[in-house]
């Protein structure tokens, strides 16, 4: 007759097991999706890569989290010599506030212009139109005087 032999697995409680997948699952959410703050200066010189948010449109998007309050106006430049840009303006829930293909002067560079109705954190997203790719690029935010 054989001995039957006990392995020693460790039992761990199915609650215990899925609160630690929980808080795992979480830090991993929060790393997914993270805005980079625009630095006081209101400019940012970056690239745009396939590591950044797909579209569905082929292309790529980077997002940048500005303060603005109610009454600012604002001047959105984003230009690039490597892609067609769309930059876009979105409040705080995701709503677009407003969105740029060209520019005035007929180039494949993005200019918007928009007045802010409520204080709090917005979105620039910037984008290559269509599957044009990706490169280096230049944001500038300007706090517009009124006269």
């Amino acid at each position: 007759m054989k001995a039957i032999r006990w392995h020693r697995t460790p039992i761990v409680p199915v609650t215990l097991l899925v609160l630690c997948l929980g808080a795992v699952s979480a830090r991993a959410q929060n790393k997914v999706y993270n805005p980079i703050p625009v630095l006081t200066n209101n400019e940012v010189a970056d690239t745009l890569t396939e590591n950044d948010i797909p579209t569905g449109e082929g292309g790529f998007a980077r997002d940048y989290l500005v303060k603005l309050n109610a009454g600012d106006q604002v001047a959105i430049d984003l230009t690039s010599d490597n892609f067609d840009s769309i930059v876009t303006l979105m409040a705080a829930d995701g709503s677009t506030v407003a969105e740029n293909d060209d520019g005035p002067d007929g180039s494949t560079n993005s200019v918007l212009f928009s007045r802010i109705s409520e204080t709090g954190s917005y979105i620039i997203r910037v984008r290559a139109f269509g599957e044009t790719g990706g490169g280096s690029f230049k944001l500038k935010i300007t706090r517009l005087k009124p006269i």
